[in-house]
């Protein structure tokens, strides 16, 4: 049967209506949409101006989305100073009334940060000690922008880089609870419980995000 008009009208609005979907995280000038951890202030390492959120290498502590998500799409684009680290979680609870953690998109300098330089699970977009990227990934140098999008569906993830697609992952797979069971996160209970905040972390070094976006799936 061939569509109708009527039908391709709704197909069109079907499409322009997820391609709308999308919701900016960051307006480029203020902190609206986030908070800091335990209803403390961002801290004073933290700048948001001109569309870029930066992290000045100054104390500026963690950053959580005031919105919690299940199945998302996030974009965001980023770059670290040389020799930095930083992160993106997401599915960031508070574990055992203790710790905010959740699953870490990792963002570092591969060839000078000595967490990089472990190689693995520690590189940039890992699955941050759990997984680890496809070798071939497409990197930009510390100093240039990269960007990033976790896709997350019904338990199973994906880390993209520069368009690329280099790590997934089903948590609802036994690999997966190997995988846990191996890393630092084996005695966490109730780990990325399959919803939670995104985190914006600080590890103390210098970094740059700019146009951050979600939709939810």
């Amino acid at each position: 049967m061939k569509p109708t008009f009527i039908s391709a009208i709704i197909l069109l609005w079907a499409i322009s209506t997820q391609a709308a979907d999308f919701v900016s995280l960051f307006d480029g000038q203020s902190f609206a949409g986030w908070h800091a951890p335990d209803g403390k202030k961002p801290g004073a390492g933290w700048k948001a101006a001109n569309g870029e959120l930066h992290l000045d290498g100054t104390p500026g502590g963690m950053l959580l989305s005031d919105k919690e998500y299940t199945n998302f799409e996030l974009e965001w684009e980023w770059k670290v100073e040389s020799g930095g680290n930083n992160g993106v979680k997401y599915w960031v609870t508070k574990v055992g009334g203790k710790e905010w953690l959740g699953i870490e998109y990792q963002m570092i300098d591969d060839s000078k940060h000595p967490d990089g330089l472990k190689g693995g699970s520690h590189v940039t977009a890992s699955i941050y000690d759990i997984k680890e990227p496809a070798k071939d990934k497409p990197l930009n140098p510390p100093g240039e922008w990269n960007k990033s999008r976790v896709v997350v569906k019904d338990g199973k993830i994906e880390h993209f880089l520069n368009g690329k697609l280099v790590c997934e992952a089903d948590t609802k797979s036994a690999e997966w609870q190997t995988r846990i069971a191996a890393s630092k996160f084996k005695n966490k209970v109730a780990f990325a419980p399959g919803h939670g905040h995104i985190m914006i972390t600080d590890h103390g070094d210098e970094t740059w995000y700019r146009n951050i976006r979600v939709r939810e799936l």
